[in-house]
């Protein structure tokens, strides 16, 4: 099993000096700490409710204005797309198309955050290449203009860019932000299982949803002894079905100590809650020994952006 631990700073840059204008950008994973799946819609998106918070779990993206015209993109992770399949090739090409120019742009991701886990790092990529090439092509859109154009691009981009805990609805783009967030810490354990989210979704019953339970999402965060038993996710009845090694999971992530515990967006990353650092660590280190045998991964993170 691999471990990790990490915390940070949302989007912190660093401007390179050298012959070419560059800059490197942390960008971060998120949680769900609530979803819920509302309706399909007629284009094929769902319509959800769901309370979403950056972690300080990053990939590093190092974005380079070059001579040369177009769009060239690498990746640490050897068999992920480099082309127009890849969210930061195509934020890329929108960035160029905004600002007018025949510019080369070059992008370096250094992966992190597990791939197809449930933490939105394509999406995360993807704004993160928005905001630093609207810095070094000196566009100067503003959060809106970035977060419509993020938009055209997948339903969670918007959300990395405004770069807060939020309540996200519609398809995920309309945003109001959640203030009063306490400190919360995760652990993420991810099993190594890839899950589409369009398979997800396909497999949600929603027979099997609660449809009467809503709640006053953009408050109740402020009452930290009700936040576990508001946790909720759609899509983990179906998925937890096909994979039964997440309810596993979430079992050993109670055992060690966390409040709650919940499978994150589509799955498969499961974390566990924790309210205070050192139960964290300590649930972290019995974690690390119980999942030792397995080439799995976790991460001891905490909410950031508030």
């Amino acid at each position: 099993m691999k471990d990790r631990s990490s915390q940070g700073v949302l989007f912190l840059e660093w401007l390179q000096r050298g012959r070419s204008p560059s800059i490197l950008i942390r960008s971060p994973a998120k949680v769900n700490l609530r979803l819920e799946v509302l309706a399909r819609r007629p284009d094929g998106y769902h319509d959800i409710r769901s309370v979403m918070v950056p972690v300080g779990l990053f990939d590093l993206l190092h974005i380079v204005l070059t001579e040369k015209e177009g769009i060239h993109l690498s990746c640490s992770q050897q068999d992920l797309p480099v082309d127009e399949r890849n969210l930061a090739f195509r934020a890329g090409l929108l960035m160029l198309e905004a600002a007018g120019k025949r510019q080369g742009v070059e992008i370096r991701i250094e992966k992190r955050i597990p791939v197809a886990a449930g933490l939105g790092g394509g999406s995360s990529n993807a704004a993160a290449t928005l905001v630093g090439l609207n810095r070094l092509l000196k566009t100067n859109l503003s959060r809106v203009d970035l977060m419509a154009m993020a938009g055209e691009l997948g339903a969670d981009v918007p959300f990395f860019v405004f770069g807060r805990p939020a309540l996200a609805t519609g398809i995920g783009g309309d945003l109001e932000q959640l203030t009063r967030l306490p400190r919360l810490w995760f652990l993420l354990v991810y099993p190594g299982i890839s899950i589409s989210t369009k398979w997800a979704y396909e497999k949600l019953n929603f027979r099997l949803t609660k449809r009467g339970d809503h709640i006053n999402m953009p408050t109740f965060f402020w009452d930290i002894g009700n936040l576990a038993g508001l946790l909720r996710n759609d899509l983990e009845r179906a998925v937890l079905q096909e994979y039964p090694v997440l309810e596993g999971i979430k079992k050993s992530l109670l055992r060690a100590g966390a409040v709650g515990a919940l499978m994150s967006g589509s799955g498969s990353t499961v974390y566990g809650l924790f309210l205070a650092k050192e139960k964290a660590k300590d649930a972290y280190g019995e974690l690390k020994e119980e999942f030792g045998k397995r080439d799995w991964e976790i991460f001891l993170t905490q909410n950031i952006g508030s």
